[in-house]
């Protein structure tokens, strides 16, 4: 990021140098001098996505702009591996082979010992933004507005592939309850059907030593292990979220793209949108990462640890203005 503030700088380092060589003609402020008598549609380029806006002169000093800026979609992917856990905390990465077996018979689905998760950026923001060029003739300006979008900036799912596979943990995972949690001996398994106590207690001994099944995203801070079950659904989720509302500060630079019609203009701007400190990543069963977790494994720990440094978003971008009149 530092490296694109540095070229940003050269960038309006050298309009300016062009700017001074012809005082008036590159410069953002309207030559008209009534309220409302310009009108711009452009289009841009950034760190907030595809943009496309309309702006107007107020004063010969002051332009508003207004539009949508959107993230195309596109997809990080994830992978963990599935993982078995007790009741006292322990994880155990040695036993998935006898577990395969267990839900194999129990659900006649052959059960993939990784889960691939896609994440997905979901950014779509209007946006108001006030343009000032305090020096007469330069194309120099403070920028300050609000963007304005949903509070869910990305999610992150399991594939469609992986659907059977977690469908059998969570057959795995009832059946581990119902027999380790059921007393047997006052409840019947079917109208007046009772199991035999011996069977129970083999039953029991067996699945107690391999535990229920999860997904090991991370640690609690007490040291728990976070083991992400899936939902009713079959499905493991997680969702970004920040304010619906976010203020916007920043600095830019404005330029005809060519001296024979001015009407073409360039602009460059960067500055940083406050969308009310870190993301919070919460997942389907409602742990935030972010706060809650410690010693994420894999790519997303790296993912989490850049979205708590983003405390406000750096807005990067470059558009192109054409005035209609």
């Amino acid at each position: 990021m530092k490296r694109i503030y540095l070229l940003l700088a050269t960038v309006m380092l050298s309009l300016h140098c062009i700017s001074s060589e012809n005082t008036g003609r590159f410069s953002g402020i309207s030559s008209n001098t009534g309220i409302f008598r310009d009108l711009g549609a452009g289009v841009s380029l950034g760190t907030g996505g595809l943009g496309i806006d309309l702006s107007t002169h107020v004063t010969g000093y002051v332009r508003l702009r207004a539009g949508v800026d959107y993230m195309p979609e596109f997809t990080v992917p994830m992978n963990f591996g599935l993982e078995s856990y007790t009741d006292n905390g322990g994880v155990n990465t040695n036993n998935f082979s006898n577990l395969q077996n267990y839900m194999k018979r129990l659900s006649g689905i052959d059960v993939d010992d990784n889960v691939a998760i896609d994440g997905k950026p979901h950014i779509c923001n209007f946006k108001f933004l006030v343009d000032v060029y305090p020096f007469k003739g330069k194309g120099w300006r403070v920028t300050a507005g609000f963007y304005w979008g949903s509070r869910k900036i990305a999610t992150a799912r399991n594939t469609i592939e992986e659907m059977p596979s977690l469908l059998a943990v969570n057959i795995y995972n009832n059946f581990y309850d119902y027999f380790m949690e059921t007393d047997f001996y006052e409840t019947p398994i079917y109208q007046d059907y009772y199991l035999d106590p011996f069977l129970v207690e083999d039953i029991r001994a067996q699945l107690e030593g391999q535990g229920r099944m999860g997904i090991h995203i991370g640690d609690f801070k007490d040291g728990r292990p976070y083991m992400m079950k899936p939902d009713t659904d079959g499905m493991v989720k997680a969702n970004a979220f920040v304010n619906a509302f976010r203020p916007y500060v920043g600095l830019g630079y404005t330029t005809p793209i060519c001296g024979c019609d001015s009407r073409f203009k360039f602009d460059v701007d960067c500055g940083i949108m406050m969308w009310g400190g870190s993301p919070e990543i919460i997942t389907h069963d409602g742990v935030n990462m972010g706060k809650d977790l410690v010693n994420i494994r894999g790519k997303i720990g790296d993912y989490v640890d850049i979205a708590n440094s983003l405390k406000v978003y750096p807005m990067v971008s470059v558009r192109f203005s054409y005035t209609i009149f």
